[in-house]
């Protein structure tokens, strides 16, 4: 059943409310006026006149009682009157500004709401606080169509990514159906893998998603700085080794202790060397650092001398997917989310993680910064 729709006052705008509340403001307002000025005024002059020397019944002091009277009377019509104009004036273009910047609000709200996150409103210059909520409206706006490009990205990333193995495994399984190809251990050996690249993938978005979302428990103690820095090394030891990647350390004196969960961190160590190892060709050195930051936090820092990073590539390096040219191949195994699941997990420690690089052929040096403990 339909719900029946308002009528009367209820369908006011807020100019016609503004108006006629105005209006009950001058109307209560001049009522006022009237009687104070009707009341009071021949009183304070009469009392004058008394004291003037004049007789209460005398016909001059009578007459005078009533010009006063008349004369205040008109006056205070009329003065009343100008006033209402021009307080009827002032509120009719106060009323229709206010009431323009918000149906230019409503009418935006109204488009943002259908998918158009390109809605914006200008500026009112009505006060701050409509200059305040036009502002926060359209940064509301831009971080709505941000995320929707990034949605749609993610998407279309995610088709990709799961595209190749099904497809691969598919096609396999085709074969070994119409008996072109053997279910060999070689064939074995490479579903198996297409699996589990679908595995992990699938277990990458869900812990970057449970990082983001805040839905993610943290065992935080206080751990010294260089006992995170010895288990990395010692966890990528073997893949430097496979690779012909010199590891090194330097870690300062004297660093304070960081509240972390160790296992996080050391996810997040362990895929910053990942990802340096895969850059740095063989003969290079990814080292890990451990240092005093200049705001009193403890550095983090994994730094290689592989391919660099280009600038235009570092602000996005963190995105879901994003991959450089060079700097981000599929064909080096990386699932292409590692360095958003570590920006994740650093937050949630209350951390930054930033990038720097001089560019292609210099080298990068990722760091964590993390409070003192």
């Amino acid at each position: 059943m339909t719900p029946p729709v308002p009528t009367g006052p209820a369908r006011w705008g807020l100019a016609g409310r503004l108006l006629a509340g105005i209006g009950l403001v001058m109307v209560a307002g001049a009522i006022t006026a009237w009687a104070v000025a009707t009341q009071v005024g021949p009183a304070v002059f009469h009392e004058h006149m008394v004291r003037a020397g004049l007789d209460d019944h005398d016909e001059a002091v009578l007459h005078a009682e009533e010009a006063f009277r008349s004369a205040g009377t008109m006056a205070l019509g009329f003065a009343l009157a100008a006033a209402g104009l021009a307080s009827l004036a002032v509120s009719l273009v106060l009323t229709r500004r206010i009431g323009h910047s918000l149906a230019s609000l409503s009418a935006a709200a109204a488009r943002l709401g259908t998918g158009r996150y390109d809605s914006r409103v200008p500026s009112p210059t009505m006060g701050r606080e409509f200059d305040d909520l036009a502002e926060a409206f359209n940064q509301m706006a831009a971080r709505l169509q941000d995320g929707e490009r990034l949605r749609a990205r993610l998407l279309g990333d995610v088709a990709h990514e799961v595209r190749t193995p099904v497809a691969t495994i598919t096609a396999y399984l085709e074969a070994v159906e119409d008996g072109v190809q053997d279910l060999d251990a070689a064939t074995v050996t490479l579903l198996r893998d297409q699996a589990t690249r679908l595995t992990r993938l699938s277990d990458d978005l869900a812990a970057v998603t449970r990082a983001e979302s805040g839905d993610l428990a943290l065992d935080r103690r206080p751990v010294a700085p260089g006992d995170l820095v010895t288990a990395a090394l010692a966890a990528a030891r073997e893949r430097a080794a496979d690779r012909g990647v010199r590891l090194a350390a330097d870690v300062a004196d004297g660093l304070p202790d960081v509240d972390v969960d160790r296992l996080r961190l050391a996810q997040v160590l362990d895929n910053l060397v990942a990802n340096a190892l895969r850059h740095t060709p063989p003969e290079g050195t990814v080292t890990l650092r451990a240092s005093l930051a200049t705001d009193g936090h403890v550095a983090l820092s994994v730094h290689d001398t592989g391919e660099g990073i280009a600038p235009e590539h570092l602000p996005h390096l963190f995105e879901r997917f994003y991959r450089a040219d060079t700097a981000r191949d599929r064909a080096r195994g990386g699932s292409g989310i590692g360095l958003a699941i570590c920006q994740a997990l650093v937050h949630a420690h209350d951390g930054t993680l930033g990038v720097t690089s001089p560019g292609p052929g210099g080298g990068s040096t990722f760091t964590v910064t993390l409070p003192r403990a």
